[in-house]
């Protein structure tokens, strides 16, 4: 027998009531007219509680309910697919949070006016937290591997993160070493943050990029008429930086006058602008930092010995990334993420050769370098995922610092008649060979070219394979 919803609603009624998902009916004013079993089981609210009800019934503190429902009816011009896919929070009659996903159409009169609106809607509260707890659980899987914005896991970092944490519960002088691009800069911030002085300013000096007659005046500052060009009192760095920590980066590029006159601030507290004799009280934080070597520099004379030992109270060594090879995989995925949300592109992995040719790589720009790397890869790549062929080519044509390995691409001397359009195009055919291992057919396949062609081109281009 075939069931007429028409002639018997109550057939219609006993269907609704079976659905899992909640059903309701609102009138003009945005009232419940009618509550469905399901919606019963949802929210907990029976529907002799709810029918006669506005909808914001079940709004709490935290949720809005239905309020876009009460907005839409209100709206002079409602849009007539009403309201599709709608995730929104309500308050259950126990309190509990639900989070839902909605649908409501709007319903009309004879003469097109909105009568009221039926609305479906879906529990997806367990949905939602779950995703809410994977969420968490691999923030703090990343975080869990990061100390401010240093990322790292190896034993070595390990150490870098422990020497940071005692310098910042102390307000000791700090040293920081380390190559050019391994963190030194990130390192004096991630102090600074953990300092009691956190609230206070943090200043940066690189001395080696402001000219020595220039440094002293930047660092102390001057009065008016201290010298040509003088035309108004200035504060220094210093002073810009009281109560807080101030980073002079490039240390060992300063000449060993101001090197006295920085002794003198650290062992005093205070300051002397140019062309000023009254000295000036300063609480600050010193940390310095170079890619130097401080103490060879002490034994030619270049640098005075008393001032480094006043700077060299507390050292922290940061390691050349070629030292911490472990950390590569963190790191790349770190600057993905980090650029995917910056420059809103969808890259959100790295091929397995690729990050085998970055592990290859003995990055002598260090961290700089490697982030670099990963930021001309999101200019060329296609997807989402860094491929061989986005890496710029001095890391493409890396050897394994451990020894060629077998099926390895050798790299002839470039001819030096190539245009510029043909060398692109050897780098290419390097790349492709290289990722495939030697492989001709592979590479030929990767490159969307003949085999034939590719062959002739190896000799034009004198590559060895």
């Amino acid at each position: 027998m075939e069931l007429d919803f028409r002639k018997d609603p109550t057939i219609l009624s006993t269907v609704v009531d079976t659905m899992a998902d909640g059903v309701f009916t609102v009138d003009s004013r945005g009232r419940f007219v009618a509550w469905s079993a399901g919606a019963e089981r949802i929210t907990g609210y029976t529907a002799a509680e709810v029918i006669g009800q506005p909808c914001e019934i079940l709004e709490g503190p935290n949720c809005k309910g239905f309020g876009k429902l009460s907005e839409l009816l209100a709206t002079p011009n409602p849009p007539p697919q009403g309201i599709c896919n709608q995730e929104c929070k309500l308050a259950a009659r126990d309190g509990r949070e639900l989070y839902i996903l909605g649908n409501v159409r709007l319903l009309h009169d004879e003469n097109g006016q909105v009568s009221g609106a039926v609305g479906t809607f879906t529990d997806v509260t367990q949905f939602i937290l779950a995703n809410q707890k994977i969420a968490l659980l691999e923030q703090q899987a990343r975080g869990r591997f990061a100390f401010e914005q240093l990322v790292g896991k190896s034993r070595i970092m390990e150490e870098v993160f422990h020497r940071i944490h005692l310098a910042a519960e102390s307000d000791v002088t700090v040293f920081l070493s380390g190559e050019s691009g391994t963190g030194k800069e990130l390192a004096a911030r991630a102090i600074h943050a953990r300092s009691p002085r956190k609230d206070g300013p943090f200043i940066a000096v690189n001395c080696s990029a402001i000219p020595e007659t220039l440094l002293e005046s930047e660092l102390f500052g001057h009065v008016k008429g201290a010298f040509t060009g003088a035309i108004r009192d200035k504060i220094g760095m210093f002073q810009a930086a009281d109560k807080g920590t101030l980073f002079l980066d490039e240390i060992g590029d300063v000449s060993p006058l101001l090197q006295l006159k920085l002794l003198r601030v650290i062992q005093e507290r205070e300051i002397r602008r140019v062309g000023d004799d009254r000295p000036m009280p300063v609480d600050v934080r010193l940390i310095t930092a170079t890619n130097r070597d401080l103490k060879q520099l002490v034994q030619t004379g270049d640098f005075r010995e008393d001032f480094y030992y006043r700077i060299h109270v507390f050292e922290i060594p940061l390691p050349p990334l070629r030292e911490r090879r472990d950390d590569i995989p963190l790191l790349v995925d770190h600057f993905i993420r980090d650029l995917a949300a910056t420059l809103n592109k969808p890259v959100t992995g790295i091929a397995r050769d690729a990050l085998e040719r970055m592990m290859d790589y003995d990055w002598p720009g260090n961290v700089r370098e490697l982030r670099n790397a990963v930021e001309h890869a999101f200019v060329t790549v296609n997807g989402d995922t860094i491929s061989l062929l986005d890496l710029p080519p001095d890391v493409r044509r890396s050897q394994p610092s451990a020894g060629r390995r077998p099926g390895r691409t050798t790299v002839a001397a470039t001819p030096a008649t190539l245009t510029p359009e043909q060398q692109q195009e050897r780098e290419r055919i390097v790349a492709a060979l290289e990722q495939t291992g030697g492989n001709r057919t592979a590479a030929a396949r990767l490159l969307e070219t003949s085999r034939v062609t590719l062959w002739k081109k190896i000799r034009k281009y004198a590559i060895e394979a």
